[in-house]
């Protein structure tokens, strides 16, 4: 498929201007700040630069990148600012730790400061069960409820009240349940990509740098007619 609408990044060092590929989109996401100190209870985890360019690409492509977006549990705000790169025209960034919403702003001034981003953000500090708000689209790495028990479901199910086009990230053994809890919600699973997560030591305990696990994104779009 055809990459248009957007200029080339200059370098590696340098991406002043706007993104226009997938590889350049993935170097600057990869740049941004992850966590300071990760919260272990809810999961805090960064997402991958490369990672996150292949999915919002194939956002970008299908032209699901609309007028408003929203990242839930937005954490550093990649997702968002990716979406915002990209050319949304409003990103809500949606995620209950104040002290990391902060972050993801640093981040988009950081970015701000090499690309024109003309689209509005609004960070909104709130659990995600108590969002309210519609948007064209919802992209989330959620927890995957390993500490929290179902709480990748509330998730799952905000984004489905939010709006009818989805790109969630889950493990991939999960594969059923979300097929199956998509149907239930009048929904469909359309694409499906199955990544080797890297998850960096972030707690003393950790033993390796960097563990790998299998975790999917999918692309859910409400059933209309």
């Amino acid at each position: 498929m055809k990459e248009k609408g957007l200029k080339m990044a200059k370098s590696e060092s340098s991406y002043k201007g706007n993104v226009g590929s997938k590889k350049a989109l993935a170097m600057v996401l990869s740049g941004l700040e992850g966590f300071n100190r990760p919260k272990v209870r809810v999961e805090q985890y960064e997402t991958d630069g490369e990672i996150a360019a292949e999915v919002l690409w194939d956002a970008y492509m299908k032209g699901n990148i609309g007028k408003v977006s929203v990242d839930l549990g937005c954490g550093a705000g990649i997702l968002g600012i990716g979406m915002l790169i990209l050319g949304a025209k409003k990103v809500i960034f949606v995620d209950s730790d104040e002290n990391v919403l902060k972050t993801a702003k640093n981040n988009l001034l950081k970015v701000k400061s090499k690309i024109s981003v003309d689209g509005e953000a609004k960070f909104v500090c709130s659990d995600v069960r108590e969002f309210n708000g519609k948007s064209d689209l919802v992209v989330e790495n959620p927890p995957f409820g390993v500490k929290l028990k179902h709480i990748d479901k509330v998730f799952l199910g905000k984004a489905f009240e939010t709006s009818n086009v989805v790109y969630s990230f889950h493990k991939s053994e999960s594969k059923k349940f979300i097929d199956a809890f998509s149907r239930d919600n009048g929904f469909k699973i359309t694409n499906v990509w199955d990544f080797e997560f890297p998850l960096k030591a972030s707690q003393s305990f950790h033993t390796r740098k960097i563990r790998r696990i299998k975790v999917s994104c999918f692309r859910i779009e409400k059933n209309i007619g």
